[in-house]
């Protein structure tokens, strides 16, 4: 399965632009830690990055994002987009499949879930949000917070809505 860092390279330009702009707009501790993050595997100093026109830092940082060593730093831009810009896709998620939560953030999942309620709860996100978001949003928590189950693994390999184009 995918990580983050390959999530970020692979994942439509326009995607991954959205969630760095959500970052710089809404939440400016998450950008500054990316930022830095950055520019440091970069060896600069972040505000030589921050003096660049956004379009250019954006393009750049996403470039970045998408190497082998910046997995953690990617890994925090996706946690922090999705927990605080996508929290509805995510509640939606988590009450379909019966995961005790708040506001999207699980203290521990279950280690297996149900067959059928984790094809209800796919089903239900494919049909109200964005494919893109939604195969981000999945590869995203098998990636990062120990979810193991086997039968959302085969989803994300098998069905065709959940492939990163």
């Amino acid at each position: 399965m995918l990580k983050c860092y390959e999530l970020l390279g692979f994942m439509p330009a326009e995607l991954s632009r959205e969630i760095l702009d959500y970052a710089y707009q809404a939440d400016k501790p998450l950008y500054r830690g990316v930022l830095a993050a950055v520019a440091e595997a970069n060896r600069v100093r972040p505000v030589f990055l921050e003096r660049k026109p956004r379009v250019q830092r954006h393009a750049e940082m996403i470039n970045a994002l998408g190497r082998p060593r910046m997995e953690e730093a990617a890994a925090t831009l996706l946690r922090g987009w999705l927990l605080k810009a996508q929290t509805q896709m995510l509640t939606e998620f988590l009450d379909t499949l019966g995961i005790t939560h708040d506001k999207g953030v699980v203290e521990d999942f279950p280690p297996t879930v149900d067959d059928e309620k984790l094809k209800t709860a796919v089903e239900n996100l494919l049909a109200k949000h964005p494919k893109e978001k939604v195969t981000l949003y999945l590869n995203t928590i098998h990636a990062t917070s120990g979810v193991q189950w086997p039968n959302l693994e085969a989803l994300l390999g098998s069905d065709p809505r959940l492939q990163i184009a």
